[in-house]
């Protein structure tokens, strides 16, 4: 039984309601993949965490609506997550290119800095020419780390489909690196 089963074994009984999971745990194991999702999607930064925020204040309003029995929790917190997005989106609000994330300090050396925020660029220019589905796919397989399987399930397309899209994008962003 994996963590997020234990975790959420509990919701499936009618005599523990939603509100008796631990939500502490549940962020501290979430957060990086739905952060992650938010910097392949906006970019590093204010907005990402913004929106990441707003995934787990949505998640936590809707604890109640929770069914185990449709998804798994990572899949429901990340179906919130891609409406987030697509709110964010609608509403054309500025955003941050992803360029912006090659001025994070990390502690390297300027030669260090210089190089990432050369590829950081360059991936960033990259990425902003594929179509929004393609960033999408890019962004739950490499930002989140999900299986082409749980993204086939959120995606609504086939897991060959998925396999076979990024495949080609990776080839694609490949060729013109």
């Amino acid at each position: 039984m994996t963590a997020e089963d234990a975790l959420f074994a509990r919701m499936e009984t009618r005599s523990i309601p939603a509100a008796a999971v631990d939500w502490d745990a549940v962020y501290v194991q979430q957060l990086p993949g739905i952060y992650n999702f938010f910097r392949y999607r906006v970019g590093d930064g204010p907005v990402a965490e913004d929106l990441t925020s707003i995934t787990f204040e949505k998640a936590w309003r809707a604890r109640a609506r929770y069914r185990r029995d449709l998804a798994g929790f990572s899949t429901w917190l990340l179906a919130i997550a891609r409406n987030v997005a697509v709110d964010h989106y609608r509403a054309a609000r500025p955003q941050l290119p992803l360029e912006a994330a090659a001025s994070v300090t990390t502690g390297s050396t300027p030669e260090d800095v210089a190089v990432r925020r050369s590829d950081l660029d360059r991936l960033g220019a990259l990425l902003a020419t594929l179509a929004g589905r393609d960033r999408e796919l890019v962004a739950l397989k490499y930002g989140v780390g999900l299986t082409n399987r749980a993204i086939a399930g959120i995606t609504g397309l086939s897991e060959s489909n998925v396999g076979t899209l990024l495949h080609r994008v990776v080839q694609d962003l490949r060729a013109r690196w």
